[in-house]
């Protein structure tokens, strides 16, 4: 049988911007992309006829995910008789602004393209990705970039050089409630950034007083970024000794995590 390993990586938001909302529902935006070395293990293995996934995470065990919508796009789109088998150990934070279920679905798609050889140039599985998500095209083109339009117009940059903390909250971030109440927001007192980084977090520490809190008691010694529509922070530094400070401060159910940046995505690599 043929198989595939990969690993499917994160993403942070350097900043991001919502420029409107579109007739289609999708948000313009502008944003640049940095993948980081957070990962989830994925293998790909094609059966006989069904897909199937299997994941450490029940909520992935089925049908109702990115990773199984990929699947079947691709499977009926080009009218492939075979199935595949796809088990994942996930590792990336969900509802955090990481883009882990767009990347399960881009690596996806990249290892299908290959063992059901559809042979797609990435353009146009890129293309066929924009149906699937809107981070999906990021993780198909598998480099840091500029984003535009709904995320799928990419244009590569180099990485940062910096050191990563990230900084999950006990919270889960519904991308969708986060778009509906930056909208509204916009609709009733225009936009009301509190920082230049990212669009929504004036409306990410409404949500949670104590994310209000810790932000209060740290942005002034601290850059604090939000990824995505949160509910990861992360911080740049060069030393460790650099974050004792905050270290301390963060609330014992949060959980951190030491990244460096990545400047290609390991499915660049698959062959």
């Amino acid at each position: 049988m043929k198989k595939i390993n990969t690993q499917s990586p994160a993403k942070i938001n350097l900043y991001l911007r919502i420029l409107g909302k579109r007739s289609d529902g999708y948000h313009d935006i502008a944003t640049s992309f940095q993948l980081i070395n957070l990962f989830d293990e994925m293998s790909f293995e094609v059966t006989k006829n069904e897909i199937s996934v299997n994941s450490n995470q029940d909520f992935l065990n089925g049908e109702d995910n990115t990773i199984y919508k990929a699947a079947k796009r691709l499977k009926e789109l080009f009218n492939i008789k075979t199935g595949i088998k796809i088990n994942i150990n996930k590792n990336i934070p969900i509802g955090a602004g990481l883009g882990g279920g767009s990347s399960n679905a881009a690596s996806t798609m990249v290892a299908l393209n290959r063992l059901w050889d559809i042979n797609l140039d990435k353009e146009n599985l890129i293309d066929i990705a924009k149906d699937v998500g809107a981070d999906v095209p990021l993780f198909i083109f598998g480099k840091n970039s500029i984003g535009r339009g709904i995320g799928e117009k990419l244009k590569s940059t180099d990485s940062v050089e910096d050191n990563l903390l990230l900084i999950q909250p006990d919270i889960h971030n519904s991308t969708q409630e986060m778009f509906t109440e930056l909208d509204k927001s916009k609709e009733e007192n225009g936009y009301n950034i509190i920082s230049n980084q990212n669009d929504f977090w004036d409306v990410f520490i409404k949500r949670d007083s104590t994310v209000r809190n810790f932000y209060e008691q740290n942005s002034l010694d601290y850059n604090l970024n939000l990824s995505g529509t949160g509910s990861c922070i992360y911080i740049r530094y060069n030393k460790k000794e650099e974050l004792n400070k905050i270290l301390k401060k963060i609330p014992s159910n949060w959980r951190f995590f030491f990244c460096k940046p990545l400047q290609y995505s390991p499915i660049c690599y698959i062959k």
